[in-house]
């Protein structure tokens, strides 16, 4: 199933790809300025089968603004696209984002925080055996 991910934010989201088999993830050119009506063609595009949507939550899972404006992102995306639309906790891919770019890779850093939220998606899903 080809995934796709997104990091949402106020000025821009970060994307990624799945392969079709859920095993290998890159990140795709962010969506600036970040608007659900952007993703349809995207999801056309790669015949994307789910959008998983980065639910930022705090360290101890409490929710805030961010995290209600993602929520809006997705539910207003769930209407735009015929797939399914999740959320998934994005806790700390930003750091990993930043820690790939130290590491040599140039892709932005919002794609590359939701290379590794839909990484961290995909084996959740693996082992709950469901995608």
């Amino acid at each position: 199933m080809r995934v796709l991910a997104i990091d949402h934010g106020a000025a821009r989201c970060g994307c990624a790809l799945s392969d079709p088999s859920g095993t290998i993830v890159r990140p795709i050119g962010p969506i600036e300025p970040c608007a659900a009506s952007a993703v349809p063609a995207i999801v056309a595009e790669h015949r994307v089968e789910m959008v998983v949507v980065g639910l930022p939550v705090s360290l101890d899972g409490r929710e805030g603004a961010q995290a209600a404006a993602a929520r809006g992102f997705a539910a207003d995306l769930a209407t735009r696209v015929d797939v399914p639309v999740r959320t998934y906790d994005e806790r700390l891919t930003t750091k990993l984002a930043a820690a790939s770019r130290r590491g040599g890779s140039r892709a932005a850093e919002d794609s590359l925080a939701a290379a590794h939220l839909l990484e961290s998606f995909l084996r959740a899903s693996e082992r709950e055996g469901r995608r």
